[in-house]
């Protein structure tokens, strides 16, 4: 039987996973963008891969069904990459809460209803999950634990309470890797895995963007101050989601991979040494 690696937003990051951890399997590519799946498949084709396309809303119960349905006429799926969102500086709050928040969950949902024995998922999240102060046990409970439908009527994330496009984001990406570790303990009756990774500055297209933007001196200081002095790659990202998807990573799942060249740690301790 055909494997079956879905990709759900084709650009840089989830090109490169798909790159590392795909050969001898089908690549579906799915995007909002029909042009930017069409061309990440180019690329991935001359490349020696095997692909096909899909256009994808992750915020639409429907077409992320209608992925699966196209992904399991291929063959058993048995690698998830859902590298797809929006960011601060692209979307209103409600937008970002819809589309990174509620899309995470329904994809973790619903592909938690298919994939094969022995899969594994990757969900892409953020450093800036990290950045939000901590939350309460029945905070933290409600993101990982609510109906997908339930998510967003929850009181902490209602509009007078989320106002600022980075705070909606924040608890996006914070929810991100909770809603992995608890999906973990579902997925793990299939016999697959899920695990998270938080990037930092990841030199995308998108990055660039934002370095452009109204947070791009933000940005800078970020790189200037951090560890590492530099930002990373979808090289780099795809390296550890190669770990995790692959044979050596057989004994994690549930976990959050924080890689940000120290941002992080400068961010909450810079100021004391």
């Amino acid at each position: 039987m055909t494997e079956v690696t879905v990709v759900i937003g084709a650009g840089s990051i989830g090109q490169a996973i798909a790159r590392r951890v795909s050969a001898g399997k089908h690549v579906l590519l799915a995007d909002l963008q029909q042009a930017t799946a069409d061309a990440a498949a180019k690329v991935m084709s001359d490349a020696g891969f095997e692909v096909t396309t899909a256009k994808v809303d992750v915020s639409s119960r429907e077409s992320v069904r209608a992925l699966i349905a196209q992904a399991m006429c291929i063959g058993d799926i048995t690698g998830v990459i859902h590298a797809a969102g929006v960011s601060p500086s692209q979307a209103a709050p409600a937008t970002i809460l819809q589309v990174d928040l509620y899309g995470t969950a329904l994809v973790l949902e619903l592909f938690g209803e298919v994939i094969a024995k022995g899969g594994s998922a990757i969900v892409i999240a953020s450093q800036s999950g990290h950045r939000l102060p901590a939350l309460s046990v029945e905070q933290n409970r409600a993101l990982a634990l609510s109906p997908t439908e339930a998510l967003l009527a929850l009181p902490m994330l209602q509009p007078e309470r989320v106002t600022d496009p980075l705070n909606a984001y924040q608890i996006s990406k914070r929810g991100n890797s909770l809603r992995v570790a608890a999906q973990a303990v579902r997925w793990g009756k299939r016999g697959a895995r899920v695990n998270t990774i938080s990037p930092g500055i990841i030199f995308t297209p998108l990055a660039r963007v934002e370095l452009k933007g109204p947070r791009g001196d933000g940005y800078r200081r970020m790189i200037e101050s951090c560890a590492a002095k530099r930002g990373g790659t979808p090289d780099e990202v795809a390296a550890v989601a190669a770990l995790l998807m692959g044979p050596e990573g057989t004994f994690i799942t549930g976990s959050d991979f924080l890689m940000d060249g120290g941002v992080t740690a400068q961010y909450w301790y810079g100021a004391d040494q």
